[in-house]
């Protein structure tokens, strides 16, 4: 979709009523007949645009995809999400929002996509990223802190998604399993990766690539035990362009007050009161070794905190973590 046909497309979703042909003309410098092209294009785009001689053109329905026009009208923060930038398909959001970054791309800027090939979480897995039904989107930040606070940012993302998934299915019960995946009934609705360029003493910027689960009714055969989705817990269908606006406008407040403190200390009861592993036996596997231990908490600087079973406390920063009755 070309700049101008975005620009209509924002222009009918802005207004409830008719909008004439002669107003967008005036509005793009174009003709009547490069007005109708346009309007052709939305409409081969899936969206449904009324007709109608004398009166003008009507947005009468959308596609449903996480573009900005669809997006904007569900946006209160100030700077996230402004800047959208959308692919029918890419090989990663984090590939292409890294890649932005680089380039100066301003804090807030989305990258959201209809179908990833090459979807990626933690640990070099992959991310299945069916089309039409999930939400796959990177967000770039540049936080003014040490690169050594960044990690901090995955269990800050996870609070803000929680609140967003729990204010649209009220009846879901989700669970925050640290340091970055969502999970339903023992199933994980969501994934968080983290990725950043920085130095000691300063983070030129962060890509946080979210991936939730929205409307996909079925998983492959190896993931049927391991994932599952908002309309697999509800039986109800979610707007994807509101639910990536409610997880930007969530996010974006925790962000703020984040960076004018030291911690994660504001938001710690929030993330222990929905915390999957709390008080759980688990084993964190780590590149070189495994840990063992029972779940006491989470650290102001987001360490998970374990009790071993000599009483030792143990701070763990990063990690793979299975309970240990059973692997999640």
């Amino acid at each position: 979709m070309n700049d101008i046909t975005a620009q209509i497309l924002s222009r009918l979703t802005a207004v409830p009523d008719f909008l004439s042909g002669e107003a967008l003309c005036r509005a793009f410098g174009i003709t009547r007949s490069a007005v109708w092209k346009h309007i052709c294009l939305l409409r081969s785009e899936g969206y449904q645009i009324d007709a109608v001689t004398g009166r003008g053109y009507r947005l009468s329905g959308l596609t449903g995809r996480p573009v900005e026009a669809e997006v904007h009208p569900f946006l209160t923060c100030r700077r996230f999400g402004r800047n959208i930038l959308y692919h029918p398909l890419t090989t990663s959001t984090n590939i292409e929002a890294k890649a932005l970054a680089a380039e100066g791309a301003p804090e807030g800027s989305v990258v959201a996509a209809d179908c990833q090939s090459g979807g990626r979480g933690r640990m070099g897995r992959s991310w299945v990223s069916p089309p039409g039904v999930n939400l796959y989107f990177s967000l770039i930040l540049r936080p003014a802190v040490p690169s050594v606070r960044v990690p901090q940012l995955t269990l800050l993302v996870a609070a803000a998604i929680h609140q967003a998934l729990c204010r649209h299915s009220s009846d879901l019960v989700a669970m925050i399993k640290w340091p970055n995946d969502i999970l339903a009934d023992g199933k994980k609705l969501c994934g968080v990766l983290c990725e950043m360029q920085s130095e000691p003493d300063c983070t030129h910027f962060v890509v946080v690539g979210i991936g939730i689960n929205v409307n996909q009714s079925e998983f492959p055969p190896d993931l049927q035990q391991s994932a599952t989705s908002l309309f697999l817990e509800s039986g109800q269908l979610f707007s994807r362009p509101e639910l990536l606006a409610s997880v930007l406008n969530h996010f974006e407040p925790l962000y703020d007050a984040w960076l004018l403190e030291d911690d994660l200390g504001f938001i710690l009861p929030y993330l222990e009161e929905h915390a999957l592993l709390q008080s759980k036996e688990v084993t964190i596997d780590q590149l070189k070794r495994s840990v063992r231990g029972t779940v006491r908490g989470i650290s102001r600087f987001g360490e998970l905190k374990l009790e071993s079973a000599e009483g030792e406390t143990i701070l763990v920063s990063s990690g793979e973590a299975h309970l240990r009755s059973s692997i999640t």
